[in-house]
Formats: structure tokens, C-alpha cells, sequence
């Protein structure tokens, strides 16, 4: 099973951002990315890759263990945009020092996490840049350029909000075939942030 942790925004960020999307796809070669579902969108803290059932139960154990120690809900707000390269198209996160370290611990927390139960390997240099992915541009979508749609995402301030819960989500890959389709995302655990070990 591939698995990664993350931290999933609520409805309104949700809405706010498709309004957004929604004049993104109005651009000219849109139609040649592939956007994100609403449903899909998160801030991946850790990518762990393929896991078997051994490891996934490890980790699991340790993930808890972060999100009991992280210091709590942590305020974020989804605002402007940027792009990885020719082939991805993110908006970004807004945060203050404070909220931006706790942020940052817990990206870390979650990649100690994955070193231990022996998905991610020991040296491996920290990868987290906080964001939540729109579009990606893959086939012959390559050649598309992204930056109009940075430009478009510039102005976008969202509202703010609070991650509560660390969530280790299952990335179950499409099956049917249908160019397009998109992998469905299982939550297999959910702790709140500084609560307790959770369920």
C-alpha cells in the first residue's frame, strides 16, 4: 500500500480555493492539466511510499505518538501560488513564524516517523515545502506553461483556519483504465493535534 501523512483543510478552504480554480480553468491550455478533485486536496507532510502491512502497523504507532506531542491545531491559510518545474501547479501556504515552525516540526516529526519504521531511508534530506497541489501537467501537457496560472493565483488570500488532525492516508491507484482517473484516498488513521494518541 502507498502512504503518505498529511493535513486535510476544511470545507470553506475547500470552496474558497475552487473559486479560485474555477477562473484558473478559464485560462487558455487549462484543459490540457490534470486539477486535482476537491475531495483530494491536502498538504502532504510525508510521502512514504509502498508499505507493507508490518511497517504501515509501525508507523501508525509512531504517527500517534507525533500528533500527541505536537503543540496543537496548527493556523494555516491556503494564499497565492507557484509551480515545480513545467509539471506541477500549487498554491501555497500563509503562516507567521510561530505557526510556520509548529508547521515544520510536525513535517519533520512525521519524516522521523517514516526513517523508523523504515520507509524513508536514514539520510535522506528533509523535502517538506509546504503546499496543496491543483494541476499537474504530464504526457503532452508538458509543454504547457505553468506561469500564467501563477500570476492568476497571486492575488488568492484565503481565509484562515486550523489543522487539527494528522491523518496517514492510504493512495489507492485507479483501476478502471480511463485516462484521467484519479487515485482514491483512504484516511486508515486520524489523531487530533495535541490531544492525546487519538483512535
Amino acid at each position: 500500500m502507498r502512504l503518505f501523512a498529511a493535513l486535510w483543510p476544511p470545507p470553506t478552504a475547500v470552496e474558497e480555493l475552487d473559486r479560485e480554480v474555477a477562473a484558473l480553468q478559464e485560462l487558455p491550455d487549462a484543459a490540457a492539466l490534470r486539477w486535482t478533485r476537491p475531495a483530494n486536496r491536502h498538504v502532504t507532510l510525508s510521502f512514504y511510499g509502498e508499505a507493507d502491512e508490518r511497517a504501515r502497523a509501525d508507523l501508525t504507532a509512531r504517527l500517534g505518538r507525533a500528533a500527541h506531542r505536537a503543540s496543537g491545531p496548527v493556523p494555516m491559510r491556503l494564499a497565492g501560488g507557484g509551480r515545480f518545474g513545467d509539471h506541477t501547479l500549487w498554491t501555497g501556504i500563509r503562516q507567521e513564524a510561530p505557526e510556520r515552525d509548529a508547521l515544520r516540526k510536525l513535517a519533520a516529526a512525521t519524516t522521523a516517523a517514516g526513517r523508523r519504521a523504515g520507509l524513508l531511508p536514514a539520510d535522506a534530506p528533509p523535502s517538506f515545502r509546504p503546499h496543496l497541489t491543483l494541476a499537474r501537467a504530464r504526457g503532452r501537457a508538458l509543454g504547457v506553461d505553468l506561469r500564467p496560472f501563477v500570476a492568476g493565483l497571486e492575488p488568492f488570500r484565503g481565509s484562515g483556519w486550523r489543522a487539527g488532525e494528522l491523518l496517514l492516508i492510504r493512495s489507492v491507484p485507479p483501476t478502471s483504465g480511463v485516462p484521467g482517473e484519479q487515485p482514491y484516498y483512504e484516511p486508515l488513521a486520524r489523531w487530533p493535534l495535541g490531544e492525546g494518541p487519538g483512535r
